[in-house]
């Protein structure tokens, strides 16, 4: 059951921890609320190397939301090929992609007008 009195902070702050414990890459929340026709409040995108860390990244994101705060991911796309993985937790979407794949999406600049915040490398 998921923790319902968690802010939206908190559990950005929560999926942050787990994708830093993957060692992912150029993490960016997109605050998306300003906008009106956004599919969510928030993005979390970050960048694995290779099919397995982006697999990794995303298992300790899904097992790190379940075991500290009890949040399971309504629906997780992309799995398959690892090249690109989508998981929606409702109001923050995480988006974990293989670097040249991002860098074809660019989501985070087709959002251009959404506030953008740089989470450092931890390495």
């Amino acid at each position: 059951m998921p923790n319902k009195n968690l802010s939206a902070n908190e559990l950005i702050g929560q999926i942050i921890d787990a994708i830093q414990e993957k060692k992912g890459k150029n993490i960016v929340v997109a605050d998306l609320k300003g906008l009106g026709s956004s599919v969510c409040d928030y993005f979390v995108i970050c960048t694995g190397n290779t099919n397995t860390q982006v697999s990794a990244i995303t298992d300790s994101v899904w097992e790190g939301l379940i075991e500290k705060v009890g949040y399971k991911p309504y629906a997780v796309d992309g799995q398959r090929n690892s090249q690109w993985v989508a998981m929606d937790y409702g109001e923050v979407l995480v988006h974990i992609f293989q670097p040249e794949v991002r860098a074809f999406y660019d989501i985070e600049h087709l959002w251009a007008d959404a506030k953008l915040t740089a989470i450092p490398d931890l390495d």
